[in-house]
């Protein structure tokens, strides 16, 4: 009983510090914002003389190294939105390696969903999204160039491959 009295008390404090803290939030500004997002200002996007077809301002390469839906649709849907930002001004690599090589076979040894076998090939094909399979890995599995998809380039080590691509200027995104 005396427990139920010493919560009947408390949560009402608790509440109001609740509200207190939600009011001084809104009131610096940190948030409340009618529920927008604040939009960062270095991330407008700057005047550019760049025309379609000229040499993308923007790289970005990614590793792909599980066998994992949830991190495969997560990464390709960080793609689609890169491409989706930039259009054509975006150059992006994706580095398949150890479990993630199965998505660039063309008869995986994993399980990969259909969707995310069609995607993969979609922006290959669509979006001039390259993908580059670990050598390394390839060899484990006893696999040679027969045994990829035909979009898939390789590289003799893939952490050679992301660290390479970095020293040329992409950007390392990760998960």
């Amino acid at each position: 009983m005396r427990l139920n009295t010493q919560l009947n008390r408390l949560i009402p404090f608790a509440l109001l510090m609740c509200l207190a803290l939600g009011a001084q939030a809104s009131a610096d500004g940190s948030a409340g914002n009618d529920g927008k997002l604040k939009p960062v200002p270095e991330l407008q996007d700057p005047p550019s003389d760049r025309f379609p077809g000229d040499p993308a301002e923007h790289h970005a390469v990614y590793m792909w190294n599980k066998a994992d839906p949830a991190y495969q649709h997560s990464i390709l849907n960080s793609i689609q939105a890169m491409i989706k930002r930039y259009g054509d001004n975006v150059d992006i690599a994706v580095v398949a390696i150890g479990p993630g090589i199965h998505v660039l076979a063309k008869k995986p040894q994993r399980e990969v969903e259909p969707l995310t076998y069609e995607r993969v090939a979609s922006f290959a094909k669509d979006y001039n999204v390259r993908w580059i399979a670990c050598g390394n890995t390839m060899n484990t599995l006893h696999w040679t160039d027969k045994d990829m998809r035909p979009f898939a380039e390789y590289a003799e080590v893939g952490a050679a491959a992301l660290m390479e691509l970095q020293e040329e200027g992409y950007k390392l995104l990760v998960w």
